[in-house]
């Protein structure tokens, strides 16, 4: 780890998050993509304020697929696998650049990191990912963490940036991981259904019994949902990783220690 993370103190609270050591930021395909592509401003504006006041941020970002579509003219997310492996390889490109050229107006550098599920499974390419993002950290470099869409296969594949943020979070020792959606946070049923409640905690060992999880956003370009967040939530939280779960539009309030979305408690 880099120096001084070895006195990681654990996040217990929402207000416990700007005093984080290390924070690992989720951003889906749906709220930075398309017509939502002016979010990644705005983002990269909360990103650094908390990168100012010294916190280590890794990011990680869906939309490579999303964002190379209308650069090979498609209408809709494809299913075939070198379709999406295509437009992945153009649109992993521009996100990135998007990223950078934000970035720049704060004198910071991204780092892209494209990792596979195969990669956190073998320990060298393990070992190596996590030495790698700790050089990265203390470079002050800012990474940013996509799968690798372009080798990646269904058989390896996370099945959704949720998991692959929650293992990040699990490689770095991360001290809060914020995913965030295009939902302020999670409810008892669709936000849209009536009788929908906010579920503004989760204690450890909740298991949300009685909770109704609705699919992927409307825009239908991303692949998680309500469900895979909290299954992600869940995994970071049992690594003591405290999880806030919130809407892209509310990250700088995220970051900094307000009272929304759905804090998920760490084990301690």
């Amino acid at each position: 780890m880099t120096d001084g993370h070895d006195l990681r103190a654990q996040v217990t609270e929402r207000s416990g998050i700007p005093s984080a050591r290390r924070v690992v930021v989720k951003v889906g395909s749906s709220s930075i993509s398309g017509d939502n592509a002016g979010q990644i401003e705005p983002l990269v504006d909360a990103l650094a304020a908390a990168h100012a006041r010294g916190t280590e941020i890794i990011l990680v970002s869906s939309g490579a697929i999303a964002t190379g579509m209308p650069f090979l003219k498609l209408d809709a997310r494809p299913n075939d696998l070198a379709t999406q492996q295509a437009a992945a390889a153009v649109g992993q490109n521009v996100l990135i650049y998007r990223y950078q050229n934000s970035l720049r107006r704060f004198g910071i550098t991204a780092g892209q990191v494209l990792l596979t599920a195969g990669d956190l499974e073998n320990p060298t390419h393990r070992s190596n990912a996590q030495r790698a993002m700790d050089r990265l950290l203390g470079l002050r470099i800012l990474p940013i963490v996509n799968e690798n869409d372009t080798v990646a296969t269904h058989e390896i594949r996370f099945g959704d940036n949720d998991r692959l943020a929650a293992l990040v979070s699990q490689l770095v020792e991360a001290d809060a991981l914020v995913l965030l959606s295009d939902v302020d946070a999670l409810y008892t049923r669709p936000p849209q259904e009536p009788g929908a409640v906010m579920i503004s905690e989760v204690p450890i060992g909740d298991d949300l019994a009685g909770v109704t999880f609705g699919d992927i956003g409307a825009a239908g370009v991303g692949t998680g949902g309500a469900a895979t967040k909290v299954s992600a939530a869940r995994l970071a939280a049992a690594a003591g990783t405290a999880v806030l779960v919130t809407s892209t539009g509310r990250v700088a309030e995220a970051l900094a220690g307000a009272d929304i979305g759905t804090f998920f408690a760490p084990a301690p």
